[in-house]
């Protein structure tokens, strides 16, 4: 049985995260994706972050979370031979995939209207950081940047501290989701229209995509929303992340109001639930009637007060027991999603060899199709493995094959014309 797409071929010329995440789905996909890298390669590869035990011949998790499924081939693109093999590439492509800037590619002779030329059928996929327009387009960026000008961290954190950013790359990861939909948008309006074009993204315009409700609330209302710690801040009322007795942490919104009784006395709080302040679920969560939205924040204090009453394990056996009448979930640590059997169910988490470690529970994918199952790609290229394959395919002899893997020199400090490129 074929994978969704299967036959459809990538070129990622691409460094970090935006771009080669990109192609990272696309080949769990079942695209045949060929990440172009330069002879020292993608600093991705080296790039360990804290606390790294793994042994020297294993790649850095950040790129171990981007590259797995594809091709690797190392170039000079900068030399006759590297250009030719990248143009060769293009010719028989459907889609180009990267997150340089478009002035960069130009120069390189890497723009579209360059590669149109040679195929007019390519889809011509580029995201950088804060948007092709505009008097910051080639303003140089990475993930958290994204995020702080995105609003998004001003959201973040309690109402008398600083703002915080997220701990996990949203604003590249999101980034990335977002130029892999508009590459299959345009993916199928060349079907439908028989045109391929170039689709342009940023970081931050999915940053400010992802928070439609809560700009366009405070467009219209007038009013800035503002953050809120553990509450979210436009969702008035008592829902919100609350810690237990050990530690644990709850999200939690009571909605019945014979549940909200049996809470009150399960956390010994029982005048809290006989109080006809927030005796209703309108007055603890007023979605409707916002006359209660002031007095509903005055029981996040009392809620807090009762969930230290309990442990997380006491918490968790209630909350189960009524779970058609409480929102509700455990706030989970790193440990808690990779062991967490609905992750294992969904194919979220899958085990996968990592070089030098062996097998260790990894980062999945999301989408699963019924007709045209994808499979999350177990394994992950080293520098230039498929150079000679990739040339074969292409045309080129064994002298040429040799010349290409003469320049090939691992962890290569990244040239400065590439860090000004990206």
């Amino acid at each position: 049985m074929p994978e969704p797409l299967e036959g459809l071929r990538v070129v990622e010329f691409a460094i970090a995260i935006q771009g080669p995440l990109v192609g990272g789905f696309l080949a769990d996909m079942g695209a045949d994706v060929v990440k172009v890298e330069p002879p020292g390669g993608d600093p991705n590869r080296w790039h360990t972050g804290v606390n790294w035990t793994a042994p020297p011949e294993t790649p850095g998790a950040q790129f171990l979370s981007v590259s797995h499924g594809k091709r690797s081939i190392a170039l000079d693109v900068h030399t006759e031979i590297g250009r030719e093999v990248l143009m060769r590439l293009v010719d028989r492509a459907d889609v180009f995939v990267s997150n340089f800037r478009e002035d960069s590619l130009e120069r390189m002779g890497l723009g579209y209207d360059q590669l149109a030329e040679r195929n007019e059928r390519l889809v011509y996929g580029i995201a950088n950081g804060f948007g092709h327009e505009g008097p910051d387009r080639n303003k140089r960026m990475t993930d958290q940047y994204a995020q702080v000008r995105s609003g998004i961290a001003n959201m973040v954190g309690e109402p008398d501290t600083q703002p915080m950013i997220a701990g996990s790359v949203i604003g590249d990861t999101s980034g990335a989701m977002g130029l892999t939909l508009a590459i299959m948008t345009a993916l199928a309006a060349r079907e439908l229209h028989g045109v391929g074009q170039k689709v342009r993204t940023s970081a931050y315009g999915v940053m400010v995509w992802m928070q439609a409700w809560e700009l366009n609330h405070s467009s219209i209302s007038g009013t800035l929303l503002s953050r809120e710690g553990p509450h979210h801040p436009n969702v008035p009322g008592s829902a919100g992340t609350y810690v237990t007795a050990d530690g644990g942490a709850f999200h939690v919104d009571i909605q019945g109001d014979q549940v909200w009784q049996e809470f009150c006395e399960f956390g010994g709080i029982p005048e809290i639930g006989a109080d006809p302040r927030w005796d209703t679920s309108q007055k603890r969560s007023p979605l409707s009637d916002f006359r209660w939205v002031e007095q509903s924040k005055l029981l996040r204090p009392h809620m807090a007060r009762a969930m230290k009453n309990r442990t997380t394990d006491e918490w968790e056996q209630f909350f189960d027991q009524r779970r058609d009448y409480i929102m509700y979930q455990r706030v989970f640590d790193y440990d808690d999603v990779m062991a967490d059997p609905q992750a294992l169910e969904n194919g979220y988490i899958v085990e996968k060899d990592v070089p030098g470690v062996g097998k260790k529970p990894m980062a999945g994918n999301f989408a699963q199709f019924n007709k045209t199952p994808a499979s999350a790609k177990p394994w992950f290229p080293e520098l230039g493995q498929h150079t000679a394959e990739v040339m074969s395919e292409l045309g080129f002899g064994e002298e040429q094959i040799a010349e290409v893997e003469s320049q090939k020199n691992p962890r290569q400090p990244m040239s400065s014309r590439m860090r000004r490129d990206r």
